[in-house]
Parts: structure tokens; C-alpha cells; sequence
């Protein structure tokens, strides 16, 4: 996403408050409840004290019926439930259920702090460059780096392919200094990758090396 005039653009990273972290953390959260429900409920019996309730309704059941047959539908009608012993279903269950609680924990507060987040601005007007990103809580919460735009001299894409590709664009200072402009798992196709750059190296008069 960017924000551009003639002297001035911007380019706006997305960070950790993207759609699929979103979708990641509730799917998690709700998985892992359902674990530590499952393992809390085989510590507490409440899966036995179901399965003593369900015998003694068969017992009943079978005093009003007479012929075997008739107890035999009565046996088939009411389903058996097996009781969750907490060791070690129960406890594994609820040993996975507390990972996922503290996985969705952590995921949604990367989302709150939107690590990673940010912008690229280069503007011509005054003759700087500022990059700013959303780090973790503490002395290193905002990272805010400005150099001038002569000191720029290329404007480099590294493309690696394989099962974990990586496209990233960096931005070349004098003494072969390089800063990645691009978002931390923020994948951007071969096209999108291209365009920026190109368009970067023309804003900024400067080459593009691959």
C-alpha cells in the first residue's frame, strides 16, 4: 500500500495485524479451549458421573419391560458413553489445550503491538529517506532510522526460490550498507516485487541492481 505525491512517497507495512494472523489466533484460541474443556472435565469424573447416570436409566428401563427383546431395543436406543480416563488422555489434553491457550495469547498480542509494522518514506522535498517499524514493548518499541537521499546509491532485489522463498527488496547506502524495505512475512509475488523496485529506482534516480 502506498501514499504518494510527486516529491513524497510512502509505502505502508502491514506488520503482524494481517487477515490470516487474525484468522490463526481465534482458530487456535477456540481449539485449545476445546482441549483444556475435554481434559478439565475427565479431572473433575463428569464423564463418569454421565456414565453411572446412563446405567442407572437402563436399570430402570429394563424393570418395565418384560420380553428380551424389548430390553434388547432398550439397550440399543440408549448409546453408551465411554468415560475419558485424566490419565494420560485427559492430562495430554490438557497439556496441549495450555500450549495452544499461550500460542493464541502470544499470536494476539503480536497482533496488538503490530510488530513488524510501519512505513517506507522517501521524500525528495526535504531530501531524506525514514524508515519506521513497531518493535516489540521496551527500549526497542519504535525503530525510526533516517538517512539522506544522497547517500543512496541502488536500490537491490534478492529473489530465492525453494520450498521457503524469500523476496525481498534493500535499499543500498554508501559504504555497501543495506536496508531491507520490505515486511517481515509479508510475501509480495515476482510482479509486486518487480513494480516497487522499479518504480523506487526511477523515484529516486538510482540503479536497480538484481
Amino acid at each position: 500500500m502506498t501514499k504518494n505525491n510527486i516529491l513524497v512517497r510512502r509505502y505502508i507495512i502491514v506488520g503482524e495485524r494481517r487477515l490470516s494472523n487474525y484468522w490463526w489466533a481465534i482458530v487456535i484460541f477456540l481449539g485449545s479451549c476445546g482441549f483444556l474443556a475435554t481434559g478439565l472435565w475427565s479431572y473433575l469424573g463428569f464423564s463418569n458421573l454421565l456414565t453411572q447416570s446412563q446405567s442407572s436409566l437402563k436399570e430402570i428401563t429394563t424393570n418395565y419391560l418384560e420380553e428380551p427383546n424389548l430390553m434388547i431395543g432398550a439397550a440399543i436406543i440408549t448409546p453408551s458413553l465411554t468415560a475419558l480416563p485424566f490419565f494420560p488422555q485427559g492430562l495430554l489434553m490438557s497439556f496441549y489445550g495450555s500450549l495452544g491457550f499461550l500460542l493464541s495469547i502470544y499470536w494476539s498480542l503480536l497482533i496488538f503491538w503490530n510488530v513488524g509494522g510501519g512505513f517506507n518514506e522517501f521524500n525528495k522535498k526535504d531530501g531524506f529517506v525514514r524508515i519506521f517499524r513497531w518493535g516489540y514493548p521496551g527500549k526497542n518499541r519504535k525503530i525510526d532510522l533516517s538517512y539522506s537521499l544522497k547517500d543512496i546509491e541502488a536500490i537491490r532485489v534478492e529473489l530465492k526460490q525453494g520450498i521457503d522463498s524469500q523476496r525481498t527488496i534493500y535499499l543500498r547506502l554508501k559504504g555497501k550498507r543495506e536496508i531491507p524495505l520490505t515486511g517481515i512475512g509479508q510475501p509480495l509475488t515476482l510482479k509486486e516485487i518487480e513494480k516497487q523496485a522499479s518504480e523506487l529506482a526511477n523515484f529516486l534516480q538510482v540503479s536497480l541492481e538484481a
